[in-house]
């Protein structure tokens, strides 16, 4: 059971802010679970009480992704005059790393080790292919359908915040799923089944990909963006590419792109190997 001044604002963002049913779900998670573990309303809570509660997660990132829920309930109830008793929170300061990436030898060398000679083997090839050469999120690869895939574009119809966009899809991924789905005995809209012929779990797609590849999904899409910015591409089309709201978001990999100009001056600038 929620508190009402948690039910308005899970109102008001769905309504009023019309954000994805997703992300209204993952506020609801981490609200009412704030409110559990305290067993008040988040209007009455104060900031001791919080930092208690909040005190117990290791994970930054998780950590996070709380305080900004808070700070979104905060934002609403100054809005609809509500007077809680918090004040907003400051993020704690996340490492600057990379996600883990795989460079496309270490894929295809992985692919290998797949038996394709049945056709849950063809699929598995195909969704690891594909995963890398759309640099979709696994939700959205696993919401696609056949009728996603125009010529050599796949259309994301269910992307993070509900914007839809185009992207390219390299020939070897789409020659896979041909194949995978020429020998699947199942003929359904939806792209990903299982062995039963349902629409194939993101647990299952984890285990696939961890399986042959030893990461999961997500980090396939870091190694598609990872991939092209190592190519030389524009910051901005990698956001488009990958769906990001935001460019802050895209601007993890600015280090990449600062290290693949620093090795190419040094190989060849003859500055750089200069005697004096």
């Amino acid at each position: 059971m929620i508190s009402e001044g948690l039910e308005a604002f899970l109102e008001y963002i769905t309504v009023i802010k019309s954000l994805s049913s997703k992300t209204v779900e993952a506020y609801r998670h981490d609200l009412s679970e704030i409110e559990r573990l305290t067993s008040a309303s988040l209007l009455k809570l104060d900031v001791a009480t919080i930092f208690k509660v909040l005190s117990t997660i290791e994970n930054k990132r998780t950590l996070n992704r709380k305080l900004s829920a808070i700070n979104s309930f905060l934002d609403f109830c100054h809005r609809a005059q509500f007077d809680p008793k918090l004040v907003k929170f400051s993020l704690a300061k996340l490492p600057n790393t990379l996600p883990k990436y795989l460079p496309f030898e270490s894929i295809i060398h992985s692919l290998e080790g797949i038996d394709r000679g049945e056709w849950l083997g063809l699929r598995d090839y195909a969704l690891i292919l594909f995963l890398y050469a759309t640099g979709t999120r696994i939700s959205e690869c696993l919401a696609a359908e056949e009728g996603d895939i125009e010529g050599e574009w796949l259309r994301v119809r269910h992307g993070k915040g509900e914007r839809e966009r185009y992207v390219p899809i390299a020939q070897i991924a789409l020659k896979a799923l041909r194949l995978y789905q020429e020998a699947s005995p199942f003929r359904k809209q939806t792209l990903w089944l299982n062995y039963r012929g349902e629409p194939l779990s993101r647990i299952s797609a984890f285990k696939i990909t961890q399986k042959y590849c030893g990461v999961s999904p997500h980090a396939l899409r870091h190694s598609y963006a990872t991939g092209l910015i190592l190519g030389g591409a524009d910051l901005r089309v990698v956001q488009e590419l990958l769906g990001h709201a935001s460019l802050l978001t895209t601007q993890i990999y600015t280090h990449i792109q600062k290290q693949n100009l620093q090795q190419t001056v040094l190989e060849c600038h003859p500055m750089a190997t200069s005697p004096f």
